[in-house]
């Protein structure tokens, strides 16, 4: 009901954008409507002088006049707004939609030592985790499953519609009992072979990671061109503040941490994202990190969506139009009531 009545017009899309020109014509009226205003002549002669004129003179009357020149020219714009055909996703994410067409969606998290680094809060993987849960928590309707890696890649959860099952297993992973490094393009390839021939149309994988390749035998492009050969979107996120972080370090001592450069191959990750006709994005703290998988999450809605109606979805000039026909009633009321216009 609400949405109904909402003209933030920043928070829509246009189907037909270029009927926003004719806002050109809104300053034109203004400038005329105030001059015939102030040139208009009253109903009788007044012989006085100018002085006792305007002591006579009621000034809020002057002013209604003008608001409703100012009301009149906000009518004008919002039916403008109304012929741009508007639309608002989240009408539809609130719908009653068939989510039987999901997607298919496979988080590939980087565990290895550096994602313990302490630039986020408390450090980059347990940022990590608590947004990737956010992130299921905004899915409906899509299987999503879980790869880890680090030195090694092994499928922690599968592609499954059980997102508390999901959210558990995002909550248990480290990098412990695995091996050091980190192999990107075994992830990445992990997570292909995850996302099987009998999969959902839409098959994605976000793949997260604070580092470069240094291990594996999987070339990161090699897996991005198989990620491609099955029609898979990659985004790829790197994760890591700019300049220094604490990072955890293996001495004969045990583990210290030392201040150590933020080294994340980003060339690779967008060439990843590049070649599979997905998104590269860069989180340096966990509020960028929320941004992005909300940026993600829109996107793939949209895709859904789009698949779904052929392009955008029906236009909505609901709240448009109710402002205009409320405001130009106001207007025609008030010019009738207080000013009794001539038949």
């Amino acid at each position: 009901m609400l949405n109904n009545w909402n003209i933030r017009f920043w928070e829509y899309d246009y189907s037909s954008p270029w009927w926003l020109v004719l806002l050109l014509v809104i300053p034109v009226y203004l400038y005329f409507a105030f001059k015939s205003e102030k040139r208009s002549s009253g109903e009788y002669k007044f012989t006085g002088f100018s002085s006792d004129q305007r002591s006579m003179s009621v000034r809020w009357i002057i002013w209604l006049r003008q608001a409703i020149i100012l009301v009149n020219s906000m009518v004008i714009a919002l039916f403008i707004f109304a012929l741009t055909k508007p639309y608002h996703w989240n009408d539809f994410d609130k719908s009653n939609q068939d989510y039987k067409n999901g997607i298919d969606i496979i988080l590939a998290i980087d565990v290895s030592m550096s994602m313990m680094a302490m630039d986020f809060e408390p450090n980059r993987l347990e940022a990590s985790k608590k947004v990737a849960k956010e992130f299921v928590n905004g899915r409906k309707g899509d299987r999503i499953g879980l790869v880890v890696y680090a030195g090694e890649a092994y499928t922690a959860c599968p592609a499954t519609l059980d997102y508390s099952i999901l959210k558990k297993q995002i909550d248990q992973i480290n990098g412990e009992n695995i091996e050091a490094g980190t192999a990107i393009g075994t992830g990445l390839g992990t997570a292909v072979t995850r996302l099987r021939n009998d999969s959902l149309p839409s098959k994605v994988i976000i793949l997260l990671t604070d580092g470069s390749n240094n291990s594996g035998e999987i070339d990161p492009i090699t897996a991005a061109e198989l990620a491609k050969a099955k029609n898979v979107r990659v985004y790829t996120i790197g994760v890591g503040s700019n300049g220094l972080a604490p990072t955890p370090v293996i001495t004969p001592f045990g583990i210290r941490y030392e201040n150590m450069e933020v080294e994340i191959d980003e060339m690779t990750l967008n060439r990843i994202a590049k070649i599979t006709g997905g998104q590269y994005f860069r989180a340096t703290d966990e509020k960028s990190l929320q941004s992005i998988y909300k940026e993600i999450d829109k996107l793939e809605k949209r895709r859904m969506i789009d698949k779904r109606y052929k392009s955008e979805p029906p236009a909505n000039p609901t709240a448009f139009l109710n402002w205009a026909f409320l405001l130009l009633l106001i207007s025609w009321s008030t010019s009738r009531i207080i000013f009794k216009w001539n038949d």
